[in-house]
């Protein structure tokens, strides 16, 4: 696999575990929804662990992970001025202008490591207050990363997503919106979260509703560039799978694997029914070309006889901006409804 597939695996695994609740502790007012109200100090169980945060972190290390998940959080959140090392980035983004600001954060001058991120000594000599990474990996030593301990220690806290600390389902939309929670008590903007969750969920509430009655669409979702061809990067489990149930849909080959991708044959692939198709777009110049060679492989899939496809990115992972993937996907799936 290239080193952009790994990133983009990397990616995905995150999105496809879970954790145990990483919540904020009572000194947030559960009744609060307005800005600066975050009682410090804060404790915020983590990954099985309990940190305490004193005041709203000044000097934020994101770490890589093949993920765009936590820096578009901060972004959405306005607290980009708090990062002073980013190394996550993507290139493809439905957000208007979130590929700009992520190329626009520092990097902190950082070397990057052979894993494409931030190595032990390097993130010491930072000298963060919190530290975020898409996975426990992150801190792991073996790695060559300064551990969670090794940062306690420099003293700097730590968060993995509620979404990462173990493995024992699949994500779902809910667990982006509690890492949007977390960091909204964490950085002392929890009304801004609770705005940001609020309105994703209204969306997704509205397109669901919109196409509850509706036949479910069969969708493949296929990842160019992660493995030696098309069909052996088709989505398995993952949080995907709960955005396509919102917008009306089912992954086609969900059964096909317990993992988080899929790898399937040509003759699994000719047998299936695919309605619709969406490539994974990942520092891809020319996506539609997956497109046109799948549907050209496979003409008898109602997906190329109705021409009926999308191209998609960081929305369709976890992080801030489910929504949008639940809106076009079920424009695609459902185009009758929303067309009226």
């Amino acid at each position: 696999m290239s080193a952009r597939g790994a990133a983009l695996a990397a990616l995905a695994l995150a999105a496809a575990t879970a954790c145990g609740t990483a919540a904020p502790g009572p000194q947030t007012a559960p009744d609060d929804v307005g800005e600066g109200r975050t009682a410090y100090p804060l404790r915020l169980d983590n990954c099985g662990d309990t940190y305490t945060f004193t005041k709203a972190p000044g000097r934020v290390v994101v770490m890589n992970g093949g993920s765009v998940a936590e820096v578009s959080t901060l972004l959405a959140l306005g607290l980009g001025d708090r990062v002073i090392a980013n190394a996550q980035s993507y290139g493809a983004s439905e957000t208007p202008g979130r590929v700009e600001a992520i190329a626009a954060l520092p990097t902190g001058g950082v070397a990057l490591n052979n894993l494409q991120d931030i190595p032990r000594e390097a993130m010491l000599g930072l000298r963060p207050d919190l530290v975020i990474s898409t996975h426990t990996g992150g801190f792991a030593s073996e790695s060559g990363f300064a551990t969670r301990a090794d940062l306690r220690a420099a003293g700097a806290n730590t968060y993995v997503p509620p979404a990462a600390c173990a493995d024992d389902r699949a994500p779902t939309i809910e667990d982006s919106h509690a890492m949007i929670r977390d960091l909204g008590a964490v950085f002392d903007v929890p009304g801004r979260a609770e705005e940001i969750i609020a309105d994703s969920t209204a969306r997704i509430a509205a397109t669901a509703a919109k196409v509850r009655d509706r036949p479910v669409g069969q969708v493949m979702i296929v990842f160019p560039g992660m493995g030696a061809a098309d069909l052996d990067s088709v989505a398995g489990n993952g949080i995907w799978n709960d955005i396509l149930a919102k917008a009306g849909a089912v992954n086609a080959f969900a059964d096909a694997t317990r993992a988080t991708f899929a790898s399937i044959s040509a003759e699994q692939a000719a047998a299936a029914e695919v309605d619709a198709l969406i490539v994974v777009d990942y520092l891809n110049p020319d996506p539609e070309a997956t497109v046109r060679a799948l549907f050209q492989r496979f003409p008898q899939w109602r997906a190329a006889v109705d021409n009926r496809f999308l191209v998609l990115s960081d929305s369709l992972y976890f992080g801030p901006d489910n929504h949008l993937a639940v809106e076009r996907i079920a424009g695609l799936v459902h185009p009758d409804v929303f067309r009226q």
